[in-house]
Parts: C-alpha cells; sequence; structure tokens
C-alpha cells in the first residue's frame, strides 16, 4: 500500500475556503435585522410627519414602544420644546427646499423626561413622478459630544475668568504699587521739610536743674502728633511744654509745628502757664475751628524759677486737657500734681485753665508724658490699659530718682508692651540735683 504527499496548493485552497464561509457567516443577517440594531437610530415619516417605520435602537434610547409610536405621534412629537420650535422654523423649510440635511443638532425627549441631545440627517423620497412621498431620518447620539463640548466651554469660561481675574490682580497690584510709592514719596517729602521743627534736637542746659527727654515712635514711616520743648524765658524763669495734637501724618505734623512756635512765642511775651495756653487755644480756633475743620491738642505748660531760692526750683503749671503732672519726691514716694478744669486747646474759643504751683527740693523729679503711656494695652490678649494706677505704682517704686534714670526706666517699660503700645509716647523729666552728702566730722583720730 502506498501513501501519496498532500499538494501545498489543495491546503491553501481549502484554508481560504474556510475563511470565506466565516465572512459568509457573519453576513447572513438580514437587511431588516441591520436595521433594528444598527448602531443609529432610522425612522421613517409620512410627509406630515406621522412615524411610519422606526427601529429598535432608537426606541432603546428614547424608552419608548414601538405600538406607542409607529402611526400614532410625529417626529415633531419626539422633540423637546425648543426642537420643536427649530423644526418648524427651520429644519422643516430647508427640508422640502433642499430635499436632504445632514447633521443637525436637535434635542429629543425620553420616556422619562430626560433628554437626548442628537445629531440629525434626514432625506425626502419622492416618486418616480417626482412626488414627496416619505422622510428618511437618520439619527445619531450625541450626548458624549454635548458633554465633551459643554466641558470645554465650561474650560474655556474657566480660563477667560482666570485670565480676566489675574489681569485685573495685575493692573490692582500695579496700582498699589504706584500709590505705595507716591506715598512714600509725600512721606518722605512731608518728614524732610517737617522733622526738624518738631521735636527740639537735645534740650538746652539750664542751670540749677537736671534734664531728660524720650520720645518712642509708633510708626517710623508715619509722623506722630507729640511735642515737648524747654526754654530760657528770662533769667533763672525757664519755660517747658508737653503734649499730643490730634491725628497723625503731615497735617498732625503742621500742627505740632504751629502749637510749638505759638507756646514760646506766648511765653515770651506773657510767661504765666494760664495765658500761654489762652493764646494758644485762640490761635487754634481761630485758624481751624473758624472754617469747620476743628483741630486741637492736649497740652501742659509750666514755668520752673531756680533763682527764687537756691537749690530748689518753683513750677507753676496749667494743662489744656492733659494728663496731671508727677512728682517723684527725695524721700521716697510719689505723687501727682492734679491741674483740674482744663479743656482741650482748640476746641472753644475760651478754655479756662487751672494753674498749679509746687516747689522741686534737692532730689525730686518732675515728670511729664503722653498718653501714649498710659494708653498702652497690656495683658496677655492686649485688652487692657496700663493706667495712671500702674503708671504711679511704677514711678514710686524708683523714686528717688534722677531725671535721666527715671527716663531710663520708662523708656524700658515701654520697650516692654511691644505691639501693645501702638502710639507715640513723650516723656520730659526736670529735677533739681540732690544736695551733696554732708561730710562726717572729724574725729580725735583724723586729728
Amino acid at each position: 500500500m502506498c501513501r501519496t504527499e498532500q499538494d501545498p496548493e489543495s491546503s491553501e485552497t481549502e484554508d481560504e475556503a474556510d475563511t470565506d464561509a466565516v465572512f459568509i457567516a457573519l453576513l447572513e443577517d438580514s437587511s431588516e435585522e441591520l436595521y433594528e440594531s444598527a448602531p443609529c437610530g432610522y425612522l421613517s415619516t409620512l410627509m406630515d410627519g406621522t412615524i411610519a417605520k422606526i427601529n429598535a435602537t432608537l426606541l432603546r434610547w428614547l424608552g419608548m414602544e414601538r405600538e406607542a409610536v409607529v402611526g400614532r405621534r410625529r417626529f415633531t412629537d419626539l422633540l423637546t420644546v425648543g426642537g420643536k420650535l427649530y423644526h418648524e422654523t427651520h429644519f422643516a423649510p430647508l427640508l422640502r427646499m433642499k430635499g436632504e440635511l445632514s447633521g443637525i443638532a436637535l434635542e429629543m425627549k425620553t420616556a422619562d423626561g430626560g433628554r437626548l441631545p442628537v445629531l440629525v440627517s434626514s432625506t425626502v423620497k419622492h416618486s418616480g413622478e417626482g412626488e414627496p412621498l416619505l422622510i428618511r431620518t437618520t439619527v445619531f447620539d450625541a450626548s458624549d459630544r454635548r458633554t465633551y463640548e459643554e466641558e470645554l466651554l465650561h474650560r474655556k469660561r474657566e480660563a477667560e475668568q482666570a485670565r480676566a481675574e489675574a489681569e485685573q490682580a495685575r493692573a490692582e497690584a500695579e496700582e498699589a504699587r504706584r500709590q505705595a510709592e507716591a506715598d512714600r514719596a509725600r512721606l518722605s517729602d512731608a518728614l524732610a521739610v517737617l522733622q526738624q521743627s518738631l521735636l527740639p534736637a537735645s534740650l538746652p542746659a539750664a542751670p540749677g536743674l537736671e534734664t531728660a527727654v524720650y520720645y518712642h515712635t509708633a510708626s517710623p514711616d508715619r509722623l506722630g502728633g507729640d511735642f515737648y520743648d524747654l526754654f530760657p524765658v528770662d533769667g533763672a524763669r525757664w519755660g517747658f511744654f508737653l503734649g499730643d495734637v490730634c491725628g497723625k501724618g503731615p497735617e498732625a505734623a503742621a500742627l505740632t509745628s504751629l502749637v510749638r512756635y505759638t507756646l514760646r512765642a506766648a511765653a515770651l511775651h506773657d510767661p504765666e502757664p494760664a495765658t500761654a495756653l489762652a493764646t494758644l487755644n485762640a490761635v487754634l480756633h481761630e485758624r481751624y475751628a473758624a472754617n469747620g475743620d476743628v483741630r486741637y491738642c492736649t497740652a501742659i505748660f509750666g514755668i520752673v524759677d531756680t533763682g527764687s531760692r537756691p537749690g530748689h526750683a518753683t513750677v507753676r503749671l496749667a494743662s489744656g486737657g492733659h494728663p496731671s503732672a508727677l512728682i517723684l519726691r527725695a524721700g521716697g514716694h510719689a505723687e501727682f500734681l492734679p491741674t483740674p478744669g482744663g479743656l482741650l486747646v482748640g476746641i472753644l474759643p475760651s478754655a479756662p485753665a487751672t494753674t498749679a504751683e509746687t516747689v522741686l527740693e534737692p532730689g525730686d523729679t518732675l515728670l511729664l508724658y503722653t498718653d501714649g503711656l498710659t494708653e498702652a494695652r497690656t495683658g496677655p490678649t492686649h485688652n487692657s490699659l496700663y493706667g495712671e494706677d500702674a503708671l504711679h505704682a511704677f514711678v514710686t517704686a524708683h523714686a528717688p530718682c534722677t531725671p535721666q534714670e527715671a527716663i531710663g526706666a520708662l523708656s524700658e517699660l515701654l520697650d516692654s508692651f511691644g505691639d501693645g503700645l501702638d502710639d507715640d509716647t513723650a516723656l520730659l523729666a526736670l529735677g533739681v540735683p540732690a544736695a551733696p552728702p554732708h561730710p562726717l566730722p572729724a574725729t580725735k583720730h583724723d586729728r
């Protein structure tokens, strides 16, 4: 028995036949099945829009039954209100004119009340005589496309808004920078012009007196309104004052300069403290209040005379709404020197003031201060004011002391307030030098 070898060409032919059989099996679907299961929606309508045929795909999308649609509804019944309006005003007239339309965006209603965005293409079928018979429509689900378009539009709007906000922020930042530079320039000009006239560079040496002064600036780039001065009147008499004007900045600085030079001129004309404050009150009221721009200050003005009693100093004080002076006595205690009845200077046409008088013994120190000290905020939350009682207790604990020692202790106190000290503070201290200790009598041994 013999065997014959298989022909290679015959084997290849059999493989091709098997492949063709597979494709033929795939193509055995009927045209009706292809219509019903197509990946898009199909429907045919009469010329009045009545639905004559619809495939299963579109029915599934809409969630409807064929019996409820075919012959019972028109194509426009499947559309949303907006879709109906567009169909009647644009789609239908154009379809009648052109015979076909492609890729028209509409929205269809689903059975559960939802909306289905679609792209619609329609063609009019004509008879042999050219008469329109029906309309064939293809419907594509555009949900993903609509979502994509809406997301693109949302992102575009977000980007445009972010760009607009960024541009506005840049413009505002640039404007703020220019404004800040302009403010700094104006401040620098004001500081250069006014700073020299606000406070004396140093206190003059007054025979028979020890003096000390301190000024705390709450903000280095803002002119404050505290002021002080010490100047000769005649012979052994010296004028001194300390106070605080309303407001901050260049306007307050100009007012400070006016107050300082007015008090100096008033003291040279009449050194009586109450008279000097009355003169200042008249000047401020006439300059500002008469124009409706009321400006005022607190001030304490005094005359110290070291010539009437050697080794002593007689002090006469008057106050215009200013905190009372403190006297640190050589005996180790402190006391206020009340000046009751004084009103803010510049508010009313006249502001009577009461004069107080005291004598500074050797070792006594007179302390003047502005309310930045007593109104400093203390405590863990900075919600309590330091106050006059605490100040009295503090200076009592340091009495007796020289003006320099008193100012040194108080400057350290001001530093301890930290952020609680948010106002300028001026301190001025005058004192009579303590008498030198008497030498001990000589003993026999010393002889």
